[in-house]
């Protein structure tokens, strides 16, 4: 049966924004504004002109932005109570930006109508009506974002239809149904949504959600199926509170399982490096569990789950990771048996040999470290390594001779300074090396790399991405065992290293150990 095509309406860079620890700057907007576009959206919301210098700012910078396929849409209310519509400052602030769609929000729930804003019920309708028409009169698309419609219906579902009517009268191009508050289950979401688009049979609906019930694709999912065309969301999530409905999420549920039609369907595998990217421009680390694009999505860490997709990928994977841009992934612990590490061994170009007694050594000494409180689930570095050390492919690029880490609290000078000393054999030459900063963990990493520039330049360009302490014993107190994880980068590629002693400092050299190691097993060759 043809299904029709659904339109898809993003609003990270206005609703996404307005979630905690969110920020784009001006430049990051338009970035994430051409990636959208290029992904296939229909509609890029860019902010709300004249909430903030910084929305007021993108929208004169997109002037002179061409988009290939998406409008470009800017958000506000509608006219001020008892205010002529060609006299509220803010709905011109919303002519001049210039965007070829322009999306207001009106009251529907009476609630607000008498409470919040202060004004009658009969003038709340005016108000939509007479903004609707004027932005039309002035040759502009408009959707109409019917605010807190749920809750509105549920109070007086007469009010909360006339209110659509009026946008309808004004001549909206769409009226979208919003779960403001996020609370709508969906039973009542759905037997709500196809009331509407019954009685509006002559324009199109669409949904926007929250997440503050966990249901804010499940609801969008459920607003496609009782008949709506538009689907709002976020990249990744972001959003008031607990976030709006996750594009994410909604993009491959809606063209892979329910077999919609959209037009950015056929950039689906570019789905993970949208999101990331994203991720990128707001500073925010990627949530590694996020369904479809996280970077555990398809991992597997059971030796069951892991053989079994390995022989029938679609045994434990419910889509073909590459169909949004990810991929499996194997993890290692002591969980794993055989054919599991014999799997990751595969993912790094190698193949071992079943039988091979190397690779029994190898499991054994994999459980001993796991025991001891070594994890290897995100420390592909070191792992390579270990598994190269038994295969007996692994150069030794440096010997420690010793290492010391000196601590000074100088309350004179209200300073904390960190010294530390190490001592490498390298190629048959001591290498001596003294670096300070102001943590322990700096001052060694800068003292082993600075060891190690002379005879491996290539050194240099690692930099630490990011540094994690576990403690892993809590009844111990301060003597408990210290798991430390560090992420590496040379600018190019990312790895995982991992150490872990009952002496910080001393888990904290082997993980750092092991990421110079890795970049210089790399570089030489072993790059699969």
């Amino acid at each position: 049966m043809h299904k029709p095509k659904i339109f898809t309406y993003d609003t990270t860079l206005r609703d996404g924004t307005q979630g905690e620890n969110v920020s784009f700057s001006v430049s990051s907007k338009l970035r994430v504004a051409e990636k959208l576009d290029h992904f296939g959206i229909d509609y890029i919301e860019g902010g709300w002109p004249g909430s903030n210098p910084r929305d007021m700012a993108f929208f004169d910078e997109a002037r002179d932005h061409v988009f290939k396929h998406a409008k470009l849409a800017a958000f506000g209310s509608t006219r001020r109570a008892n205010v002529p519509v060609a006299e509220d400052a803010q709905i011109q602030l919303l002519l001049d930006a210039g965007t070829p769609v322009i999306t207001i929000f009106g009251k529907t729930w009476l609630l607000h109508v008498t409470e919040i804003i202060r004004t009658t019920p009969e003038e709340n309708l005016a108000m939509i009506e007479d903004s609707v028409r004027h932005l039309k009169s002035q040759g502009r698309e408009v959707i109409y974002d019917a605010e807190h419609f749920f809750d509105g219906y549920k109070d007086n579902s007469e009010y909360a239809l006339k209110t659509l009517e009026a946008a309808q009268r004004g001549g909206a191009d769409c009226i979208t149904l919003c779960d403001t508050n996020g609370g709508c289950m969906l039973s009542e979401f759905k037997e709500m949504v196809q009331i509407v688009v019954a009685r509006f049979p002559n324009i199109p609906v669409g949904v926007h959600c929250h997440d503050d019930s966990g249901l804010g694709v499940a609801l969008t999912l459920a607003g496609v199926e009782a008949g709506v065309s538009l689907v709002q969301g976020t990249m990744n999530g972001y959003g008031e509170r607990n976030g709006n409905a996750n594009m994410a999420s909604i993009l491959p549920n809606l063209s892979l399982k329910m077999h919609y039609p959209m037009h950015c369907e056929s950039h689906l595998n570019r789905l993970r490096d949208l999101s990331l990217f994203v991720d990128e421009m707001a500073n925010l680390r990627p949530n590694t569990r996020a369904p479809y694009v996280g970077a555990s999505s398809f991992a597997h860490k059971g030796g069951v789950h892991a053989d079994a997709a390995n022989k029938v990928a679609r045994s434990y994977e419910h889509i073909d990771p590459s169909l949004v841009g990810n991929r499996t992934r194997v993890l290692v612990s002591d969980m794993s048996g055989r054919s599991l590490v014999m799997m990751k061994a595969k993912e790094f170009g190698l193949e071992i040999d079943a039988r091979s007694p190397q690779l029994k050594d190898f499991l054994e000494e994999l459980k001993q470290l796991e025991f001891r409180g070594y994890e290897f689930e995100a420390a592909d570095g070191s792992f390579r390594l270990l598994l190269d050390r038994f295969l007996n492919n692994k150069k030794d690029y440096f010997e420690l001779v010793s290492y010391r880490v000196i601590v000074e609290r100088n309350e004179e000078r209200d300073e904390i300074l960190s010294e530390a000393t190490v001592k490498l054999r390298v190629n048959g030459e001591l290498r001596h090396t003294v670096h300070e900063a102001r943590g322990p963990v700096g001052a060694l990493d800068g003292a082993l790399r600075q060891a190690l520039e002379q005879d491996y330049p290539s050194v240099a360009q690692v930099k630490l991405a990011d540094f994690k302490v576990r403690i892993l014993e809590s009844s111990d107190g301060a003597d408990a065992r210290i798991r430390v994880q560090v992420e590496s980068t040379d600018g190019e590629n990312y790895w995982g290293t991992v150490g872990a002693s009952d002496n910080i400092i001393e888990a904290s050299w082997e993980a750092l150990k092991d990421s110079v190691e890795y970049k210089l097993h790399f570089d030489n060759g072993h790059n699969s």
